[in-house]
């Protein structure tokens, strides 16, 4: 009898031992990891306007003009906005596809027909938790 018990305990606890290296096997698989939104900044992007590099800038009436520049924010760019007061010109939005941390513009300025106005140009960006940054502005002065 005693052998039996011994033999009885020893499968018993074979099969038990063996059943918790299966479930301790199974937790071992590939799952996706949580991801949470980041929080962002809470800060716009910085929009710079690098051509012209001055706040004022004089041109003779019929040349064109380039505004270029770039908008930074490390939250990602979503959109940046252009406004021209003076001279009748309309620039669409310009929206970021797939979305990066640092967009360069550039738009052309026509100063045709504009002798003695002075044409401003506004120019802006959105991050993608919605925060608007700072206008960079450059007047520009047709002679």
């Amino acid at each position: 009898m005693p052998k039996t018990k011994g033999r009885r305990w020893a499968a018993a606890f074979w099969l038990l031992g063996g059943a918790s290296v299966a479930a301790a096997g199974s937790g071992c698989q590939e799952r996706d990891r949580l991801t949470f939104p980041s929080p962002g900044d809470s800060v716009g992007p910085v929009t710079t306007i690098d051509q012209p590099n001055g706040a004022d800038t004089t041109v003779f009436g019929g040349s064109d003009l380039s505004i270029n520049g770039r908008t930074i924010d490390p939250d990602g760019v979503d959109t940046v906005y252009f406004f021209v007061l003076g001279g009748n010109q309309n620039y669409q939005p310009l929206h970021t596809n797939p979305v990066k941390d640092t967009v360069t513009f550039g738009i052309p300025i026509t100063t045709f027909g504009h002798a003695g106005q002075t044409i401003t140009v506004q120019i802006y960006g959105v991050d993608t938790q919605g925060n608007q940054g700072g206008t960079s502005t450059r007047q520009i002065h047709v002679q």
